[in-house]
């Protein structure tokens, strides 16, 4: 029995926000989900969490940022590649 864990295929990570990139292959092509996390330490484990405080808005807006961009450019790149 397989227990392969699915990785994101991108993140992005300003301080304690990150933003992780995942590819869902369809019958159209990919596309890309992202999620958001906060990260930090419970003790001496790191733990995330889906909520964030007033002082993490500006990172969460620029994680999401970059990582729409990201997304934008792996479009492109796939465009050019059906073209070529």
């Amino acid at each position: 029995m397989s227990t392969t864990k699915t990785k994101p295929v991108h993140e992005v990570r300003l301080g304690r926000i990150k933003a992780a990139v995942w590819a869902n292959e369809t019958e159209n092509g990919v596309r890309h989900n992202v999620t958001l996390a906060r990260i930090y330490k419970d003790g001496n484990t790191w733990k995330s969490t889906e909520s964030f405080s007033r002082d993490d808005l500006p990172l969460v807006s620029k994680v999401a940022d970059l990582a729409h961009t990201w997304i934008f450019e792996q479009q492109g790149a796939a465009t050019s590649e059906d073209k070529a």
